[in-house]
């Protein structure tokens, strides 16, 4: 094959991986320092292979609700060692706009006679990003960085101005909200937070999700109602409100 076939093979194997949520074919062909510009934060990129395989459990459950990733069009340009390609695909909800696609750019280099992907590009025009896939993967960071105990990550993607209506009261503005995660995090050595299956729904710059969120405090199990909405803003999606409860 020529080098050109070889890089299209190679990312037209990586599509039918990340729709069949294959994560090993999805990172093969992957250089250990890539740095990656996704659809959700961080803006200045994710970087390294253990960042980048992060990036895909979040993903991969918002395909299970019914998304799709089809490729629409490639185009592919290869040097003797050096070579880049753009591409168009499908990344949407069954009831999304078919008209809306995911414009993704990658960077190979010839390494040890094989192509390997540096960079990749990520992107929807700025006013139709999809809000589910980033949501998700906010909802999937908090439980991250609950595991490790990072309070000011876990603060990151709240708006100063949020208003949470949390199990044992209501509180108004980030500060508050900060102290109240303190205190959750302080309350046991081992804490798991997870949200399975998260519903989210989205217009314009508006975007509400619901679950039953699950936290294991030092083995113990509790889970409760959660609604959250967000607001798109610059720096990506912000919590501006949220409500928590156990049925009475």
């Amino acid at each position: 094959m020529t080098d050109e076939q070889q890089i299209r093979a190679l990312i037209e194997n990586w599509v039918t991986a990340v729709h069949a949520g294959d994560l090993d074919t999805v990172l093969a062909d992957h250089s250990p320092d890539i740095v990656m510009f996704d659809v959700p934060p961080p803006y200045e990129g994710v970087r390294g292979l253990e960042a980048y395989t992060a990036t895909w459990p979040g993903f991969f459950k918002w395909q299970q609700s019914g998304g799709s990733f089809e490729l629409e069009s490639l185009e592919v340009t290869a040097g003797v060692d050096v070579a880049f390609a753009f591409a168009l695909l499908h990344c949407r909800n069954a009831d999304d706009d078919p008209q809306r696609l995911l414009r993704l750019t990658i960077g190979l280099r010839k390494l040890g006679n094989r192509w390997t992907v540096t960079h990749e590009h990520h992107s929807f025009p700025h006013d139709d990003e999809p809000a589910a896939p980033a949501i998700t993967a906010i909802l999937d960071r908090w439980g991250a960085d609950t595991a490790t105990g990072d309070l000011d990550a876990l603060m990151v993607p709240v708006a100063e101005n949020v208003v949470s209506y949390e199990i044992d009261g209501n509180y108004n503005g980030k500060s508050a909200v900060r102290e109240v995660c303190a205190a959750g995090l302080g309350s046991a050595s081992e804490i798991d937070f997870t949200v399975p299956n998260p519903t989210v729904e989205s217009a314009g710059d508006l975007a509400v999700a619901w679950s039953i969120d699950h936290v294991t405090a030092d083995g113990t199990e509790t889970t409760s109602r959660a609604t959250r909405v967000f607001r798109k803003t610059a720096a990506g999606w912000r919590l501006i409100h949220q409500h928590l409860s156990y049925p009475a």
